[in-house]
């Protein structure tokens, strides 16, 4: 791969009339030009994005309630949308908690394990470095011995801890709570308190988290909180081994977390929206106190790119720090030292962006080969050859602006 006369994004700033060039996947050249202080407009060059939190996964298998469909399906449509985002790196997140007690539920431990056993059995064939998070529900202690099978067959690259207990971290509010259940259960308010009921009385399995951590950490895997609210929470996420606070919902809560040294991530709707869908932390809010370290997709794949950019048009950081927020990060929380930035030995996992408020993926390369091309959207000035790349079929191409 070789990009001549670019706008390039590298760790220190934005440099235009730049080039870069790789080979074998690895990135083996970097011609800074003349560093530029304003917003870049035009084509603009960027790492590949390293997402550690989406969702996705989950509702392209189910739809809708009771919609199964093929996970190989499942997985292969999620992968367009990644690239198609700019994620070239991506952690999906699958849970094991069962909150609607259907017996069909897609969350349930066993469909869980075909999930994550696709997930690992495809990664050579998707173009998006396709990860397993494994959302370890605390109230779920069933899913304890599975998820440390997974671990020790090296099915999984991060565990997080979930305490989706009413009361307390996203839901603080008991009626949020039902409301919230209202809704994304489509129950009346009756069902949704029975729900409510039912989730306070589970009893917590702290042995059980204890062991998850242990074994997360002997094999190298970085372990999130989900939702931390307050001090207390974050300093007994951090004696169990936690290294990333996951979508901390209060300023306490995303202070304390950086003051013990962990990373601080935060959805990247949040951050394009400019506040919280269920009223917690704003994500605005912690980049400005400087607490903010990443943003995730979450539940959309396409807020993380446009809230990268949108960050930097409007003032809020230079460019150059708000793609850290997506790329550098994120790797460094999950500790991928081969990713996350344009640096000389590092992956070629580069995404061209039409710069703007409204930015476009143009085109996306994973180890340096051409995962996505939005069509004649580039400047393309030759075929390298007629090198075609071994799984997409795409040809290898030279650019220039």
């Amino acid at each position: 791969m070789q990009l001549k006369n670019v706008t390039i994004v590298l760790p220190d700033g934005v440099y235009q009339n730049s080039a870069m060039s790789a080979k074998d996947g690895i990135i083996t050249e970097i011609e800074k030009g003349e560093k530029l202080s304003e917003f870049p407009t035009g084509l603009v060059v960027i790492p590949g994005l390293v997402d550690l939190h989406g969702d996705m996964l989950e509702r392209e298998l189910e739809p809708r309630p009771t919609s199964r469909f093929p996970v190989e399906m499942a997985l292969d449509e999620l992968d367009k949308r990644h690239v198609a985002s700019g994620i070239t790196t991506a952690y999906v997140a699958l849970s094991f908690a069962d909150f609607a007690e259907r017996d069909d539920d897609l969350r349930l431990n066993t469909r869980m394990i075909e999930v994550v056993e696709a997930v690992v059995s495809r990664r050579d064939s998707l173009s998006c470095d396709t990860r397993v998070h494994a959302r370890f529900e605390i109230m779920n202690p069933e899913a304890a011995p599975l998820l440390e099978t997974m671990i020790a067959k090296k099915q999984v690259e991060m565990v997080s801890l979930m305490d989706h207990t009413p009361g307390q971290g996203q839901f603080r509010d008991l009626e949020n709570y039902v409301l919230y259940m209202m809704k994304w259960l489509k129950v009346g308010r009756d069902a949704a308190q029975k729900e409510l009921e039912r989730q306070m009385s589970q009893p917590k399995t702290w042995e059980s988290v204890q062991e998850i951590c242990r074994l997360a950490t002997a094999h190298g895997l970085p372990v999130a909180s989900h939702d931390d609210d307050t001090e207390a929470k974050v300093s007994l996420m951090r004696e169990l081994g936690v290294t990333i606070s996951e979508f901390p919902v209060s300023l306490e809560a995303v202070r304390t977390a950086k003051a013990n040294g962990m990373h601080t991530l935060m959805g990247a709707p949040n951050a394009l929206r400019g506040r919280s869908h269920s009223g917690n932390l704003s994500a605005i809010e912690a980049l400005k106190c400087q607490q903010l370290d990443a943003l995730s997709s979450d539940y959309y794949p396409a807020a993380i790119l446009h809230a990268t950019f949108g960050l930097a048009y409007k003032g809020l950081a230079p460019l150059h720090e708000t793609v850290k927020l997506v790329s550098q990060n994120p790797a460094l929380a999950a500790r991928l030292s081969n990713k996350g930035s344009l640096e000389i030995g590092k992956d070629a996992d580069v995404v061209m962006i039409h710069s703007g408020l409204a930015p476009r993926v143009a085109a996306t390369f994973r180890a340096g080969r051409m995962v996505y091309w939005a069509g004649d959207t580039l400047p393309v000035v030759e075929l390298a050859q007629s090198t075609v790349t071994k799984k997409s079929g795409i040809p290898l191409l030279a650019f220039i602006k």
